[in-house]
């Protein structure tokens, strides 16, 4: 069986590297051949839709549910990348030193995504607390080409002063914006983002989006970002029941936040991986 490829453009030379799992070849070949592609799609579902997804080795789990969360969902073919900070500064494209608020390992590694898509077509970044509830050709049904990203724009001061494992919560405008990010790769505004930008520049200027203008940024709707503890389902409202829960301040992988809200779906979902795995189906 053939393995999929990320291809990285590093200094003009084309460096095709094999991803960590067979399960995207296979289930991606599952979603081609039941997937309801048409001519009607838009052009960016003619080949994979990339996903890059931020990795860190104490959240390894967290990352592997989510990778099995999008590919089970999928009606589209996607290719799903680990960020892994070893990797890339391998490849001399990352050497900036940890700083102290730096609560992941892809903290400021995930502004690279358009540079590992080549700056080409369309791709998404994702933090590796997320669970996919939704499909993802709905989300890339809502690129507009006129934007250089799209993100769910949300408004929100997180009430506790510790996350995850300890680390701690910070707070500073357009919080949660880039954590994920559908990023035009080719647009040219994007391709200020170099690894020597990635690797200098503030964490005001990259989280904020500083290279960009604010019309630049399109919007997507929060049930694509539902931060856990913030955002709110209506009843009776399908246009507020989430189809990407993000476990923002910790998830049930982590001792203190296994009784989170939210948290029965995601061991659900642990299970079903588990019991995949077991059958070497991932």
């Amino acid at each position: 069986m053939s393995t999929l490829v990320a291809n990285f453009n590093l200094g003009g030379e084309e460096v095709k590297k094999p991803l960590d799992s067979k399960v995207e070849s296979d289930m991606v070949s599952k979603n081609l051949s039941n997937g309801n592609l048409d001519s009607s799609q838009n052009s960016l579902q003619s080949k994979p839709f990339r996903i890059f997804i931020g990795y860190d080795p104490r959240e390894d789990i967290a990352y592997e549910v989510c990778k099995y969360s999008l590919l089970k969902r999928s009606s589209i073919p996607i290719e799903i990348t680990p960020i892994k900070q070893s990797e890339i500064r391998e490849k001399g494209l990352y050497w900036r030193e940890r700083g102290k608020l730096e609560s992941t390992e892809f903290s400021f590694s995930r502004f690279l995504t358009p540079l590992l898509a080549n700056y080409e077509g369309w791709a998404m970044f994702v933090d590796c607390d997320f669970l996919y509830l939704g499909d993802i050709k709905e989300l890339t049904d809502l690129v507009d080409d006129k934007y250089a990203i799209m993100c769910v724009q949300h408004d929100y001061t997180p009430k506790e002063t510790i996350k995850m494992d300890g680390s701690v919560q910070t707070v500073y405008p357009r919080k949660n914006w880039s954590s994920m990010v559908l990023y035009n790769c080719g647009h040219p505004k994007n391709k200020v983002l170099t690894p020597e930008v990635v690797n200098s520049e503030s964490g005001a200027f990259l989280h904020r989006f500083q290279w960009l203008e604010d019309d630049d940024i399109g919007e997507i709707p929060f049930v694509w970002n539902f931060l856990v503890g913030h955002n709110r389902v209506v009843e009776g409202d399908p246009s507020t029941f989430p189809r990407a829960i993000h476990y923002t301040s910790g998830g049930p992988w982590f001792e203190a936040w296994k009784d989170c809200e939210f948290g029965d779906l995601w061991l659900k979902e642990l299970e079903e991986y588990k019991e995949a795995k077991d059958k070497s189906l991932v």
